[in-house]
Protein backbone atom coordinates (compact mmCIF):
# COMPACT_ATOMS: atom_id res chain seq x y z
CA UNK A 1 0.00 0.00 0.00
CA UNK A 2 2.72 2.46 0.94
CA UNK A 3 4.76 1.56 -2.12
CA UNK A 4 1.77 2.17 -4.37
CA UNK A 5 1.04 5.46 -2.66
CA UNK A 6 4.58 6.77 -3.03
CA UNK A 7 4.78 5.56 -6.62
CA UNK A 8 1.59 7.43 -7.48
CA UNK A 9 2.79 10.49 -5.58
CA UNK A 10 6.14 10.49 -7.37
CA UNK A 11 4.48 10.09 -10.76
CA UNK A 12 2.00 12.84 -9.96
CA UNK A 13 4.69 15.30 -8.80
CA UNK A 14 6.96 14.61 -11.74
CA UNK A 15 4.12 15.01 -14.23
CA UNK A 16 2.92 18.25 -12.65
CA UNK A 17 6.45 19.67 -12.43
CA UNK A 18 7.60 18.97 -15.98
CA UNK A 19 4.60 19.49 -18.26
CA UNK A 20 2.71 22.46 -19.68
CA UNK A 21 -0.85 21.62 -20.73
CA UNK A 22 0.09 17.93 -20.43
CA UNK A 23 2.98 18.35 -22.84
CA UNK A 24 6.61 17.89 -21.66
CA UNK A 25 8.49 21.14 -21.22
CA UNK A 26 11.83 21.53 -23.04
CA UNK A 27 15.03 21.00 -21.07
CA UNK A 28 16.23 24.61 -21.28
CA UNK A 29 12.98 25.94 -19.87
CA UNK A 30 13.01 23.31 -17.13
CA UNK A 31 16.61 24.28 -16.22
CA UNK A 32 15.60 27.96 -16.01
CA UNK A 33 12.66 27.09 -13.77
CA UNK A 34 14.91 25.01 -11.50
CA UNK A 35 17.37 27.93 -11.18
CA UNK A 36 14.47 30.20 -10.27
CA UNK A 37 13.35 27.60 -7.72
CA UNK A 38 16.80 27.57 -6.09
CA UNK A 39 16.94 31.36 -5.95
CA UNK A 40 13.50 31.55 -4.35
CA UNK A 41 14.31 28.75 -1.91
CA UNK A 42 17.45 30.56 -0.71
CA UNK A 43 15.50 33.78 -0.22
CA UNK A 44 12.72 31.94 1.60
CA UNK A 45 15.21 30.58 4.12
CA UNK A 46 16.76 34.06 4.50
CA UNK A 47 13.31 35.46 5.16
CA UNK A 48 12.61 32.69 7.67
CA UNK A 49 15.81 33.52 9.51
CA UNK A 50 14.94 37.22 9.60
CA UNK A 51 11.40 36.72 10.85
CA UNK A 52 12.62 34.11 13.33
CA UNK A 53 14.74 36.81 14.99
CA UNK A 54 11.91 39.34 14.93
CA UNK A 55 10.62 38.24 18.33
CA UNK A 56 12.89 39.27 21.19
CA UNK A 57 15.18 36.42 22.23
CA UNK A 58 15.76 35.32 25.85
CA UNK A 59 19.27 36.79 25.69
CA UNK A 60 17.83 40.16 24.68
CA UNK A 61 14.79 40.14 26.96
CA UNK A 62 16.90 39.06 29.96
CA UNK A 63 20.34 40.25 28.91
CA UNK A 64 21.40 40.80 32.50
CA UNK A 65 20.78 37.20 33.57
CA UNK A 66 24.08 35.54 32.46
CA UNK A 67 26.27 38.24 34.02
CA UNK A 68 24.12 38.32 37.15
CA UNK A 69 24.25 34.56 37.53
CA UNK A 70 28.03 34.56 37.00
CA UNK A 71 28.40 37.14 39.78
CA UNK A 72 26.30 35.13 42.22
CA UNK A 73 28.19 31.89 41.57
CA UNK A 74 31.66 33.49 41.65
CA UNK A 75 33.90 32.73 44.63
CA UNK A 76 36.62 35.27 43.75
CA UNK A 77 37.86 37.41 46.65
CA UNK A 78 37.47 40.74 44.81
CA UNK A 79 34.38 39.86 42.73
CA UNK A 80 32.62 43.13 43.65
CA UNK A 81 35.52 45.24 42.40
CA UNK A 82 36.06 43.02 39.35
CA UNK A 83 32.44 43.46 38.29
CA UNK A 84 32.51 47.22 38.82
CA UNK A 85 35.77 47.51 36.90
CA UNK A 86 34.23 45.59 33.99
CA UNK A 87 31.24 47.93 34.03
CA UNK A 88 33.50 51.01 33.95
CA UNK A 89 35.69 49.56 31.19
CA UNK A 90 32.64 48.67 29.08
CA UNK A 91 31.20 52.16 29.49
CA UNK A 92 34.49 53.72 28.36
CA UNK A 93 34.99 51.31 25.46
CA UNK A 94 31.41 50.98 24.11
CA UNK A 95 30.05 54.14 22.44
CA UNK A 96 26.46 52.87 22.83
CA UNK A 97 25.38 52.59 26.49
CA UNK A 98 23.83 49.32 27.60
CA UNK A 99 20.57 51.08 28.43
CA UNK A 100 20.22 52.28 24.83
CA UNK A 101 20.92 48.77 23.58
CA UNK A 102 18.09 47.36 25.72
CA UNK A 103 15.72 50.11 24.60
CA UNK A 104 16.64 49.49 20.96
CA UNK A 105 15.85 45.79 21.34
CA UNK A 106 12.46 46.67 22.84
CA UNK A 107 11.69 48.98 19.93
CA UNK A 108 12.92 46.74 17.10
CA UNK A 109 11.67 43.39 18.39
CA UNK A 110 8.25 42.05 19.24
CA UNK A 111 7.82 41.32 22.91
CA UNK A 112 9.33 43.28 25.77
CA UNK A 113 12.51 43.00 27.76
CA UNK A 114 12.67 42.70 31.53
CA UNK A 115 12.20 45.94 33.45
CA UNK A 116 14.60 44.60 36.07
CA UNK A 117 17.31 44.18 33.44
CA UNK A 118 16.69 47.74 32.23
CA UNK A 119 17.15 48.92 35.83
CA UNK A 120 20.26 46.70 35.99
CA UNK A 121 21.67 48.39 32.88
CA UNK A 122 20.95 51.87 34.23
CA UNK A 123 22.73 51.13 37.50
CA UNK A 124 25.64 49.55 35.65
CA UNK A 125 26.10 52.55 33.37
CA UNK A 126 25.85 54.91 36.35
CA UNK A 127 28.89 53.25 37.95
CA UNK A 128 31.19 54.85 35.34
CA UNK A 129 31.34 58.25 37.06
CA UNK A 130 34.22 60.64 36.53
CA UNK A 131 35.50 59.92 40.06
CA UNK A 132 35.45 56.15 39.51
CA UNK A 133 37.11 56.47 36.13
CA UNK A 134 39.84 58.60 37.74
CA UNK A 135 40.32 56.02 40.50
CA UNK A 136 40.57 53.28 37.90
CA UNK A 137 43.21 55.28 36.02
CA UNK A 138 45.23 55.66 39.23
CA UNK A 139 44.98 51.92 39.88
CA UNK A 140 46.37 51.23 36.41
CA UNK A 141 49.21 53.70 36.94
CA UNK A 142 50.09 52.08 40.24
CA UNK A 143 50.00 48.68 38.55
CA UNK A 144 52.50 49.94 35.95
CA UNK A 145 54.86 51.06 38.73
CA UNK A 146 54.46 47.71 40.48
CA UNK A 147 55.25 45.85 37.27
CA UNK A 148 58.40 47.95 36.74
CA UNK A 149 59.61 47.31 40.30
CA UNK A 150 58.93 43.58 40.02
CA UNK A 151 60.87 43.45 36.74
CA UNK A 152 63.78 45.28 38.40
CA UNK A 153 63.69 42.84 41.31
CA UNK A 154 63.76 39.89 38.92
CA UNK A 155 66.88 41.30 37.24
CA UNK A 156 68.60 41.96 40.58
CA UNK A 157 67.81 38.44 41.82
CA UNK A 158 69.44 36.99 38.72
CA UNK A 159 72.63 38.93 39.45
CA UNK A 160 72.52 38.49 43.22
CA UNK A 161 73.39 34.80 43.24
CA UNK A 162 76.47 35.18 41.00
CA UNK A 163 77.66 38.28 42.94
CA UNK A 164 77.41 36.39 46.20
CA UNK A 165 79.46 33.52 44.78
CA UNK A 166 82.12 35.97 43.54
CA UNK A 167 82.44 37.49 47.02
CA UNK A 168 82.73 34.04 48.66
CA UNK A 169 85.42 33.06 46.13
CA UNK A 170 87.31 36.30 46.86
CA UNK A 171 87.17 37.59 43.29
CA UNK A 172 88.20 41.28 43.01
CA UNK A 173 85.28 43.70 42.54
CA UNK A 174 86.78 45.24 39.38
CA UNK A 175 86.66 41.80 37.71
CA UNK A 176 82.96 41.18 38.51
CA UNK A 177 80.50 40.80 35.63
CA UNK A 178 77.64 42.31 37.73
CA UNK A 179 76.81 45.97 38.30
CA UNK A 180 76.13 45.88 42.06
CA UNK A 181 77.57 44.21 45.11
CA UNK A 182 75.60 41.57 47.00
CA UNK A 183 74.88 43.83 49.97
CA UNK A 184 73.74 46.65 47.73
CA UNK A 185 71.56 44.27 45.72
CA UNK A 186 69.87 43.00 48.87
CA UNK A 187 69.18 46.53 50.06
CA UNK A 188 67.67 47.46 46.70
CA UNK A 189 65.49 44.33 46.75
CA UNK A 190 64.20 45.16 50.22
CA UNK A 191 63.45 48.76 49.24
CA UNK A 192 61.63 47.73 46.07
CA UNK A 193 59.62 45.08 47.93
CA UNK A 194 58.56 47.62 50.54
CA UNK A 195 57.54 50.08 47.81
CA UNK A 196 55.54 47.36 46.02
CA UNK A 197 53.70 46.61 49.27
CA UNK A 198 52.89 50.31 49.70
CA UNK A 199 51.67 50.64 46.11
CA UNK A 200 49.43 47.59 46.50
CA UNK A 201 47.97 49.09 49.65
CA UNK A 202 47.19 52.27 47.72
CA UNK A 203 45.51 50.15 45.03
CA UNK A 204 43.38 48.42 47.64
CA UNK A 205 42.23 51.77 49.04
CA UNK A 206 41.18 52.89 45.57
CA UNK A 207 39.37 49.59 44.93
CA UNK A 208 37.44 49.94 48.17
CA UNK A 209 36.57 53.51 47.25
CA UNK A 210 35.05 52.33 43.95
CA UNK A 211 33.07 49.60 45.73
CA UNK A 212 31.93 52.02 48.45
CA UNK A 213 30.83 54.73 46.00
CA UNK A 214 27.10 55.45 46.01
CA UNK A 215 26.73 54.29 42.40
CA UNK A 216 28.72 51.12 43.00
CA UNK A 217 26.85 50.33 46.20
CA UNK A 218 23.48 50.84 44.48
CA UNK A 219 24.49 48.50 41.66
CA UNK A 220 25.74 45.81 44.07
CA UNK A 221 22.56 46.02 46.15
CA UNK A 222 20.54 44.97 43.10
CA UNK A 223 22.95 42.12 42.35
CA UNK A 224 22.61 40.85 45.92
CA UNK A 225 18.80 41.02 45.91
CA UNK A 226 17.62 37.39 45.94
CA UNK A 227 13.98 38.08 45.08
CA UNK A 228 14.88 40.23 42.06
CA UNK A 229 17.28 37.62 40.77
CA UNK A 230 14.74 34.81 41.27
CA UNK A 231 12.20 36.74 39.16
CA UNK A 232 14.73 37.29 36.37
CA UNK A 233 15.74 33.63 36.47
CA UNK A 234 12.13 32.45 36.19
CA UNK A 235 11.49 34.83 33.31
CA UNK A 236 14.64 33.72 31.50
CA UNK A 237 13.78 30.02 31.90
CA UNK A 238 10.23 30.65 30.68
CA UNK A 239 11.51 32.60 27.68
CA UNK A 240 13.99 29.81 26.88
CA UNK A 241 11.13 27.31 27.00
CA UNK A 242 8.80 29.18 24.63
CA UNK A 243 11.23 30.94 22.29
CA UNK A 244 11.88 28.04 19.83
CA UNK A 245 8.13 27.47 19.42
CA UNK A 246 7.45 31.20 18.96
CA UNK A 247 10.16 31.33 16.30
CA UNK A 248 8.59 28.43 14.41
CA UNK A 249 5.11 29.99 14.67
CA UNK A 250 6.36 33.28 13.22
CA UNK A 251 8.11 31.39 10.44
CA UNK A 252 4.87 29.55 9.78
CA UNK A 253 3.06 32.89 9.53
CA UNK A 254 5.66 33.88 6.94
CA UNK A 255 5.29 30.66 4.94
CA UNK A 256 1.55 29.96 4.99
CA UNK A 257 0.48 33.12 3.07
CA UNK A 258 3.12 32.40 0.40
CA UNK A 259 1.86 28.84 0.08
CA UNK A 260 -1.77 29.97 -0.05
CA UNK A 261 -1.02 32.58 -2.75
CA UNK A 262 0.94 30.05 -4.83
CA UNK A 263 -1.91 27.53 -4.56
CA UNK A 264 -4.47 30.18 -5.48
CA UNK A 265 -2.49 31.27 -8.53
CA UNK A 266 -2.01 27.65 -9.56
CA UNK A 267 -5.71 26.85 -9.38
CA UNK A 268 -6.61 30.06 -11.20
CA UNK A 269 -4.06 29.33 -13.94
CA UNK A 270 -5.38 25.79 -14.31
CA UNK A 271 -8.94 27.05 -14.65
CA UNK A 272 -7.89 29.54 -17.36
CA UNK A 273 -5.52 27.10 -19.10
CA UNK A 274 -2.50 29.34 -18.47
CA UNK A 275 -0.04 26.49 -18.82
CA UNK A 276 3.27 28.21 -18.01
CA UNK A 277 1.79 30.17 -15.10
CA UNK A 278 0.30 26.94 -13.80
CA UNK A 279 3.68 25.19 -14.04
CA UNK A 280 5.65 27.95 -12.32
CA UNK A 281 3.06 28.40 -9.56
CA UNK A 282 3.17 24.63 -8.98
CA UNK A 283 6.94 24.85 -8.55
CA UNK A 284 6.40 27.64 -6.03
CA UNK A 285 4.01 25.42 -4.11
CA UNK A 286 6.69 22.72 -3.91
CA UNK A 287 9.37 25.26 -2.95
CA UNK A 288 7.27 26.65 -0.10
CA UNK A 289 6.42 23.15 1.12
CA UNK A 290 10.11 22.26 1.63
CA UNK A 291 10.83 24.77 4.45
CA UNK A 292 7.35 24.14 5.85
CA UNK A 293 8.24 20.46 6.32
CA UNK A 294 11.63 21.43 7.77
CA UNK A 295 9.96 23.70 10.33
CA UNK A 296 7.45 20.99 11.19
CA UNK A 297 10.30 18.59 12.03
CA UNK A 298 12.07 21.34 13.99
CA UNK A 299 8.93 21.81 16.06
CA UNK A 300 9.07 18.15 17.07
CA UNK A 301 12.77 18.48 17.96
CA UNK A 302 12.98 21.85 19.78
CA UNK A 303 9.39 22.99 20.26
CA UNK A 304 7.09 22.87 23.24
CA UNK A 305 6.20 19.23 22.58
CA UNK A 306 9.83 18.14 22.91
CA UNK A 307 10.34 20.24 26.05
CA UNK A 308 7.22 18.81 27.70
CA UNK A 309 8.23 15.24 26.86
CA UNK A 310 11.76 15.89 28.12
CA UNK A 311 10.44 17.24 31.42
CA UNK A 312 8.05 14.32 31.83
CA UNK A 313 10.82 11.79 31.15
CA UNK A 314 13.23 13.65 33.45
CA UNK A 315 10.64 13.68 36.25
CA UNK A 316 9.44 10.09 35.92
CA UNK A 317 12.58 8.30 34.81
CA UNK A 318 15.40 10.27 36.37
CA UNK A 319 16.74 12.16 33.37
CA UNK A 320 16.85 9.34 30.81
CA UNK A 321 16.28 11.78 27.97
CA UNK A 322 17.20 9.25 25.30
CA UNK A 323 13.74 7.77 25.91
CA UNK A 324 12.28 10.85 24.20
CA UNK A 325 13.87 9.55 21.01
CA UNK A 326 12.09 6.22 21.57
CA UNK A 327 8.78 8.05 21.89
CA UNK A 328 9.43 9.91 18.64
CA UNK A 329 10.50 6.72 16.87
CA UNK A 330 7.18 5.18 17.84
CA UNK A 331 4.96 8.24 17.39
CA UNK A 332 6.22 9.75 14.13
CA UNK A 333 5.58 6.63 11.99
CA UNK A 334 2.06 6.44 13.41
CA UNK A 335 1.46 10.09 12.56
CA UNK A 336 2.94 9.54 9.10
CA UNK A 337 0.68 6.53 8.57
CA UNK A 338 -2.34 8.65 9.47
CA UNK A 339 -1.26 11.42 7.08
CA UNK A 340 -0.80 8.93 4.24
CA UNK A 341 -4.23 7.40 4.88
CA UNK A 342 -5.75 10.88 4.87
CA UNK A 343 -4.17 11.75 1.51
CA UNK A 344 -5.17 8.40 0.04
CA UNK A 345 -8.78 8.65 1.09
CA UNK A 346 -9.35 12.41 0.77
CA UNK A 347 -6.78 14.18 -1.41
CA UNK A 348 -5.77 11.52 -3.95
CA UNK A 349 -8.97 9.49 -3.84
CA UNK A 350 -10.12 9.37 -7.48
CA UNK A 351 -13.73 8.85 -6.46
CA UNK A 352 -13.77 12.00 -4.31
CA UNK A 353 -12.04 14.02 -7.02
CA UNK A 354 -14.22 12.63 -9.82
CA UNK A 355 -17.53 13.73 -8.28
CA UNK A 356 -16.44 17.35 -7.94
CA UNK A 357 -14.86 17.50 -11.40
CA UNK A 358 -17.88 16.02 -13.15
CA UNK A 359 -20.14 18.58 -11.46
CA UNK A 360 -17.88 21.38 -12.74
CA UNK A 361 -17.62 19.93 -16.25
CA UNK A 362 -13.94 19.12 -15.98
CA UNK A 363 -11.76 16.17 -16.91
CA UNK A 364 -11.72 13.44 -14.26
CA UNK A 365 -7.96 13.04 -14.66
CA UNK A 366 -6.43 16.48 -15.32
CA UNK A 367 -9.30 18.77 -14.21
CA UNK A 368 -9.20 20.81 -17.43
CA UNK A 369 -12.44 22.27 -18.85
CA UNK A 370 -14.49 19.97 -21.13
CA UNK A 371 -17.13 20.73 -23.71
CA UNK A 372 -20.56 19.21 -23.16
CA UNK A 373 -20.63 15.63 -24.42
CA UNK A 374 -16.84 15.16 -24.67
CA UNK A 375 -16.06 11.47 -24.14
CA UNK A 376 -12.30 12.08 -24.25
CA UNK A 377 -10.42 14.99 -22.72
CA UNK A 378 -8.91 17.18 -25.48
CA UNK A 379 -6.02 18.04 -23.17
CA UNK A 380 -4.85 14.67 -21.85
CA UNK A 381 -6.93 12.24 -23.95
CA UNK A 382 -8.41 10.49 -20.92
CA UNK A 383 -11.68 8.58 -21.57
CA UNK A 384 -14.32 9.84 -19.17
CA UNK A 385 -16.86 6.96 -19.31
CA UNK A 386 -17.06 3.26 -18.54
CA UNK A 387 -19.91 0.77 -19.20
CA UNK A 388 -22.28 0.29 -16.29
CA UNK A 389 -21.87 -3.28 -14.96
CA UNK A 390 -25.64 -3.58 -14.54
CA UNK A 391 -27.11 -2.17 -17.77
CA UNK A 392 -24.10 -1.50 -19.99
CA UNK A 393 -24.93 2.15 -20.59
CA UNK A 394 -22.08 4.70 -20.30
CA UNK A 395 -21.43 6.10 -16.84
CA UNK A 396 -18.66 8.32 -15.49
CA UNK A 397 -15.62 6.50 -14.17
CA UNK A 398 -15.24 6.27 -10.40
CA UNK A 399 -18.86 7.34 -9.81
CA UNK A 400 -21.40 4.89 -8.36
CA UNK A 401 -24.34 3.74 -10.53
CA UNK A 402 -27.07 1.55 -9.09
CA UNK A 403 -28.62 -1.17 -11.32
CA UNK A 404 -32.31 -0.78 -12.30
CA UNK A 405 -33.39 -3.63 -9.98
CA UNK A 406 -32.10 -1.75 -6.96
CA UNK A 407 -33.75 1.47 -8.08
CA UNK A 408 -37.08 -0.39 -8.52
CA UNK A 409 -37.04 -1.63 -4.93
CA UNK A 410 -36.93 1.92 -3.70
Amino acid sequence: MLRRFFRRLRRFLFHKSSTVNNEPINKVSLAVIILIDLFILVNVFIGLDDIGRWYISPGQAYGCYPEWQSYRTSTAENKDYDLLRTAIDNAQRDPVPLTETYQQWNQERLGRGSDVCIDYAQRQVAVATAANRDRLGQIDQLQTQIADLEAANATIRQQYDSTLLEEIAGQPRDQSINNVEAAEAKATLDANTAEITDLKAQQQVLREAIVASSEGDRYLQLLQNDSQFAGVERGYDRAQFWYPTIQILFQGVFLVPLLAIALGVHRYAQARNYGLVSLMSWHLVLIFCIPLLVKAFQFFQVGVLFEVLAEVVATLLGGLLFLVSYLYILAIPLIGFGVIKFFQRIVFNPRVQAAGRVQKGRCIRCAKKLQRGDAHCPHCGYHQFTPCPACGSPTYKYLPRQPPAVLGKK
